[in-house]
């Protein structure tokens, strides 16, 4: 599995335990578990382990499943399949060739009811493997269609190429995990699945996408109609499916010269999909397993501080603050104080990030921790900040700071916003506020020995809106390049 930022995001995951309870309520998995305590000695099976025919009306209806359901039949032979692959059954083959096997119940039956939450979801995960094999092979009628007279499917008449429909949803999947792991709101929003469609279609670098293109996106989004489908009984996914009659409309308005266009009340219609928590963890076990780096929120919990701020250096804001969170559980506050300020020390291109993080997490510090503040009062690179902490925490007799290290701490806070945010628009308005209340600024800031005064000095100048401003902040920068 293949996903496109060299380092994802981390995700923040549900306990271990409130997994397992969503992987034990899935409908898929509950199926599969109780046509497990069903099976006896009566039941039989085929070469491949399946359910003979007679035996699937009997599996639909402890299933609940009437029987006059057309997919009756499915529903049970699926949940069956999964009993069998996940360890739920052991199936005995017939000794005679051709004849009917037995089955008994499998040693993993017992772990989904006393086996601890990691057992439960290594089931949930086999049953995964299960149907994702499902959905990355062709549709029956498909199959039927280039079925050759000998039995054998003809795989080049068919077009399928199973590494390429792996990679495909794979890639899928991961885009769908990246986009809810760089979400604020935590993954709450669904994707549209057009939008989902096009990110594994559409070149970055195409402006206005070509009809060849449009269709292939068309003809991706029902593929993943059909898959999501698959998923969500497993609860990989929250899934609302393409709307029926949609397609009935867009086969009528296929002959008019242009389609009626879409708004955005008519978006839902074509699809909308979010992974679960329990899905989250599912598509991040398949990663880890494909080799790819996809930390998770508490990975660096029993790390040191400097791992920590270091770490969380690239984390998108809300990440950052539940590590931290996670960090700080497992320290007295005062020891936390004092590890952290000291990772936050360096000259080196990530210190002043390292030390805005360190800022956010002694945010979360109580009163304890006022002695490892006061202990840096006259330090270079940490008295700015411990000033505005012991501050924030209405502290007495804090020495007032002096010019020099005002300056060094506003250099120092806007190299961190430029490092973790870029030219954004609230480092914009940062940058416009500064020079607008000091009048002279960049006459004293570019004398401030701090290793990134050209640069900050060199983005004020980029991003400030007003030209005189701007000029002066890049004359700032080319003196503090030659001081």
């Amino acid at each position: 599995m293949s996903v496109s930022p060299a380092t994802l995001p981390p995700v923040l995951l549900h306990s271990e335990a409130e997994l397992a309870r969503a992987a034990l309520a899935t409908p898929l998995l509950s199926r599969a578990v109780r046509l497990a305590r069903w099976a006896g000695p009566e039941t039989r099976v085929g070469a491949g382990g399946e359910l003979v025919d007679a035996q699937l009306p009997g599996a639909a209806a402890e299933l609940g499943l009437a029987a006059d359901d057309p997919d009756a039949a499915a529903y049970a032979s699926e949940a069956w399949r999964v009993a069998v692959d996940t360890g739920l059954i052991d199936v005995t083959d017939a000794e005679e060739e051709g004849a009917e096997g037995t089955v008994t119940q499998g040693e993993d039956l017992a772990v989904l009811s006393g086996g601890s939450p990691q057992d439960v979801l290594a089931v949930w995960l086999g049953a995964l493997d299960t149907v994702y094999a499902d959905a990355t092979v062709p549709d029956m009628e498909n199959l039927l269609d280039v079925l050759e007279e000998n039995g054998q499917v003809d795989f080049d008449e068919l077009g399928w190429d199973p590494q390429a429909e792996a990679d495909f949803l794979d890639g899928v999947l991961g885009n769908l995990y990246l986009l809810t792991v760089g979400d604020a709101a935590g993954g709450e929003s669904p994707v549209p699945l057009p939008a989902l469609a096009a990110s594994m279609i559409v070149p970055d670098d195409m402006g206005e996408p070509t009809d060849d293109v449009l269709e292939q996106v068309s003809d991706a989004m029902m593929k993943l109609d059909d898959q999501f489908r698959l998923f969500e009984p497993l609860g990989l996914v929250e899934y609302q499916p393409v709307d029926e009659a949609l397609m009935a409309d867009i086969d009528e308005e296929s002959a008019q010269p242009e389609p009626a266009p879409v708004d955005d009340e008519d978006v839902s219609r074509y699809g909308m999909v979010r992974l679960t928590p329990l899905g989250l963890y599912g598509v991040r076990a398949r990663m880890l397993e494909a080799g790819v780096d996809a930390p998770a929120v508490g990975d660096l919990a029993d790390k040191g501080a400097d791992v920590l701020l270091d770490g969380t250096s690239g984390f998108p804001q809300h990440a950052a603050q539940a590590e931290i969170e996670q960090w700080l559980a497992r320290h007295e506050p005062l020891d936390a104080a004092r590890e952290l300020l000291a990772a936050a020390r360096g000259t080196d291109e990530g210190a002043p990030l390292r030390r805005l993080r360190c800022q956010q997490a002694l945010s979360l510090v109580g009163n304890e921790a006022e002695p490892a503040l006061r202990d840096v009062l006259d330090d270079p690179q940490l008295g700015g900040l411990a000033r505005v902490w012991l501050a924030e925490h209405g502290a007495t007799d804090v020495p007032a700071p002096s010019e020099e290290l005002i300056f060094w701490l506003t250099i120092d806070t806007l190299a961190a916003q430029l490092s973790a945010e870029g030219n954004s628009d609230e480092l914009q308005g940062l940058v416009e506020g500064l020079a607008q209340q000091h009048s002279g600024f960049f006459a004293t800031a570019w004398r401030v020995e701090h290793p990134a005064t050209a640069d900050v000095l060199e983005a004020m100048g980029r991003l400030h809106p007003d030209k005189k401003v701007a000029k002066e902040a890049r004359k700032a920068a080319f003196k503090a390049r030659n001081l």
